[in-house]
């Protein structure tokens, strides 16, 4: 028996981006002797296969994803990328326009695009992801947030102004919400689109109109009654198959679909899932396995194939089981994946492509169509499916789209393909005799063989020139991917002591847009460590509250991602982030910068783990990259604090009171501020009520060795405060004056004094008094109290925490004095609820008189304050 030989021979070529064409969206059809073509882009090519040369060029307002054409109204349907539907005669569109600057794409056409006339939108909307035509119908597929919806209109005509006719809808559920939302065109588009394809039952006429892909095939009744069941058999009703990216097969009856227009029945009668393939659907197709008998005349499949993006295939026919009664066989099978596109032939033939070849399976024939008659193959069981499907290469590598050209007569088949290098190719594969090279033979013969080895030697060189490239990709990655190692392994290592790569993180007041700014400056330095090249990126996240606060709080949290170009060893990259206040004039402390190092994989890993002439995130399924936590950092009321009066500094230059400020500014400023106007509830507050005050003691050995060397020769009380203002940009001028006592203003605007005094606490130790010192907070407003406080015994946890790590022993303490402080504290908390109590039972009047003892309670609680020894 003679086998297949493949003869390929190049058309044409057209721009293709740098990496090659993706595979989903172009597009190739074949028109009789013309060829209609997309590389996923803007342009239709029209190309005469008989001349080979390009006759028009339309160019469409939006990326095209799909084509399909009536033959015999010469129509053409294209479905533009968040655009909709457009329709277009090939006969009556204008070639002839003035030639006009395109982009790079277009400059090398002999002759110029055509635009098309947003008036040749028949459908406009953004959602729709596939569509096909038949039986003067258009079938679309529209994407929605958690559901498709398949929708039935009039077939519409070129020219045509009215809204088409919606027939009926139906939705069909998701496994898993589609990617992307619909109706915005910034937003990303479906990694995968669905697929549709449209059978008929026997006697019903098939759909002939359309001429490509995938064609509308005529099933076998006894076939077709076993997937649909007899109400679509009774009907004669055309089916829609739908193949959803989450890898549902599912079907529709088109004349229950079209009856739903009056009585929208419930979907889960009308939609039936024949199968799930677990991956993205790519191919939906029908062919025929058996032979035909010879009274018949008209082609009916006989088997139903679904293939997937990783290789999973799925065929299903009706055979007789061991009863004698008639059921659907269905075979899963494994390719070599992943799988770029399909089309289905005659004989049982499927051919597909790999980033690596262009193959065919037989379906009829045990999948070896290259095999002689002595070679070994499994026998398939009487009306049944072979066992095993074993891929046979044309040697055509990186075909990312492909249609199968009318029957070839002594049973050979043309196929029309398209690379990912925007090559347009067609395979022939003729019947060759068993002996591959002929003793004897014509000059023609010869020269043929002559120039299908030369076709051969090309195909040879383009796939070398693909499998290099994805090893060098491969290369590129596995370097990427040891660097990112070794930055791993070297902060991970690093429990104690410098790190080889660390974030600081400090704040400072600055002036922007006429109005002053609390700012976070972190700066990433790499001393000794890796290198850091592409891929990395800081991530700092602001999280609001201290990290000890509610984790639901984290909801909140903004996150700013910085790439980090080519940080070597020594270099530094500072980011510059905003805190607030915001326009409300609202500033929350404290909040809390982390800061961290992420690796993205995808970013890196994406293009080497896609196959060549695929998209990148078509072939990605790892995690999205590796984060590194580097520091910490709570910024609070102390560090947001400004002072006026040492404005002097330097570091206060930008204070409110500095000469940067506006004139105009500077005059509303006053107009707004506290006192201006005697009727401002601002100004009676602070004539009428007394400051709060909250107070802290703490012994003084414990303030001492906090302190460390900001102690050495001067009081207790300058090196405490200069302790708590360190990460404040006044501490300089603190220390040059020797201050203890410093007068502040909040993020808020309110006044705020810190003072700090060393004291003597009597009645604690018997060997006698103990010397401390008394760190007291006073504003008028409450809220500034309890943020400083706050920020205070923050600090104050820090120092216990690293003394008792150090083995500090208190002192010696009065059992008495203690109990009674336990005591009084109790008695207070008690009375605390017992107000609240008041407060929610009693009236308006009884409710302020709680709330003023609450308010006093509160006084007594945080003054004399706590006593940390």
């Amino acid at each position: 028996m003679a086998g297949l030989a493949p003869r390929v021979d190049y058309l044409a070529g057209f721009g293709f981006p740098v990496g090659g064409l993706a595979a989903g969206k172009p597009r190739v059809l074949r028109l009789g002797a013309e060829i209609l073509l997309s590389t996923g882009r803007e342009l239709v090519y029209v190309y005469d296969s008989e001349g080979r040369q390009l006759t028009a060029v339309y160019r469409f307002p939006g990326q095209v994803c799909h084509l399909e054409v009536l033959a015999l109204r010469r129509v053409l349907f294209v479905l533009c990328a968040w655009r909709g539907v457009y329709c277009l005669s090939l006969d009556q569109a204008s070639r002839s326009v003035s030639q006009s600057d395109g982009d790079e794409e277009e400059r090398g056409l002999p002759s110029p695009a055509v635009p098309v006339d947003p008036d040749a939108c028949v459908l406009p909307d953004a959602t729709l992801c596939a569509f096909t035509v038949m039986d003067g119908v258009l079938i679309t597929l529209a994407q929605g947030t958690a559901q498709w919806k398949l929708q039935v209109f009039q077939c519409p005509c070129p020219g045509q102004a009215r809204p088409l006719d919606q027939i009926g809808a139906v939705q069909l559920s998701a496994c898993t919400p589609p990617a992307g939302s619909p109706g915005r065109p910034e937003a990303p588009s479906p990694r995968f689109l669905p697929v549709l394809c449209c059978v008929s039952p026997p006697g019903c006429g098939a759909p002939h109109s359309l001429q490509q892909g995938p064609p509308g095939s005529t099933l076998e009744g006894a076939l077709f009654g076993l997937l649909f069941g007899t109400d679509a058999t009774l009907l004669e009703s055309p089916v829609i198959l739908c193949g959803l990216p989450d890898g549902q097969l599912c079907s529709v009856v088109l004349k229950t679909l079209v009856t739903s227009r009056s009585a929208p029945g419930d979907p889960k009668a009308l939609v039936r899932i024949l199968h799930h393939l677990e991956e993205p659907v790519i191919f939906i197709g029908a062919l025929r396995t058996e032979p035909l008998p010879e009274d018949m005349e008209d082609t009916c499949c006989d088997c139903l194939v679904a293939l997937g993006h990783r290789g999973r295939t799925l065929a299903i026919k009706a055979s007789w089981d061991e009863a004698g009664s008639l059921v659907p066989e269905m075979r899963e099978y494994r390719l070599p994946g992943p799988l770029l596109c399909a089309a289905c032939g005659e004989g049982g033939r499927v051919y597909h492509s790999t980033p690596s070849s262009l193959c065919l399976v037989d379906l009829a024939r045990g999948g070896t169509p290259w095999l002689g008659e002595g070679a070994d193959v499994p026998p398939n069981g009487p009306g049944g499916l072979p066992s095993l499907l074993c891929p046979a290469s044309l040697s055509v590598c990186s075909v990312v789209t492909l249609s199968v050209s009318p029957r070839l007569p002594e049973g050979g088949a043309e196929l029309l393909a398209l690379s990912a290098r925007g090559r347009l190719l067609t395979c022939r594969l003729e019947q060759s005799p068993e002996a591959p090279w002929p003793t004897r033979g014509t000059s023609a013969a010869t020269g043929r063989r002559m120039k299908d080895l030369l076709c051969g030697i090309g195909t040879v060189s383009e796939r070398v020139s693909s499998l290099k490239r994805a090893v060098d990709q491969r290369n590129r990655a596995l370097t990427c991917l040891n660097e990112a190692m070794n930055v791993s392994c070297a902060l991970l290592s690093c429990r104690e002591g410098p790190r080889p790569i660390s974030c600081t993180t400090t704040t400072a007041w600055s002036r922007r847009e006429l109005r002053d700014v609390l700012t976070a400056t972190c700066l990433l330095e790499n001393s000794s460590g890796p290198h850091l090249g592409r891929g990395w990126a800081l991530c700092v996240q602001v999280l609001p509250g201290a990290p000890a606060s509610d984790p639901e709080a984290a909801g909140s949290a903004v996150t700013y991602t910085i790439p980090v170009d080519q940080l070597g060893p020594g270099g530094r990259r500072e980011v510059t982030l905003a805190l607030g206040p915001g326009k409300d004039g609202m500033l929350d402390l404290p909040v809390t910068v982390c800061c961290a190092l992420f690796y993205s994989l995808r970013e890196v890993l994406g293009g080497a783990l896609a196959p060549s002439g695929s998209s990148e995130d078509a072939s990605w399924d790892g995690q999205e990259g590796i984060c590194l936590p580097l520091s910490e950092h709570t910024v609070d009321l102390l560090q947001g604090l400004r002072f006026p009066g040492l404005a002097t500094s330097l570091a206060q230059a930008l204070g409110p009171s500095g000469p940067t400020l506006d004139p105009v500014d500077t005059f509303l400023e006053a107009c707004h501020r506290p006192g201006s106007h005697p009727a401002q509830p601002e100004s009676l507050r602070a004539k009428y009520l007394p400051p709060s005050v909250a107070a802290i003691t703490v012994s003084a050995e414990l303030l001492r060795a906090a302190c460390g060397d900001r102690s050495s020769g001067m009081s207790l009380s300058c090196a405490v405060l200069q302790w708590l203002l360190a990460e404040n940009a006044v501490v300089d001028v603190v220390r040059a004056r020797g201050l203890s006592s410093v007068q502040g203003v909040a993020p808020d605007g309110t006044d705020i004094r810190l003072t700090v005094r060393e004291v003597a606490v009597t009645g604690m130790c018997p060997a006698g008094p103990l010397q401390a010192a008394e760190i007291q907070v006073e504003s008028r407003c409450l809220a500034s109290v309890c943020g400083a406080h706050g920020a205070i015994v923050r600090r104050m946890q820090r120092m216990a925490v690293e003394q008792a790590a150090q083995g500090c022993s208190p002192p010696d303490l009065l059992a008495q004095h203690l109990h009674q402080s336990q005591a009084s504290q109790e008695a207070l908390l008690r009375e605390v609820q017992t107000l609240r109590d008041q407060r929610c039972v009693e009236g308006e009047a009884g409710s302020r008189a709680a709330t003023e003892r609450l308010l006093q309670v509160y006084r007594q609680l945080r003054s004399p304050g706590l006593l940390l020894l």
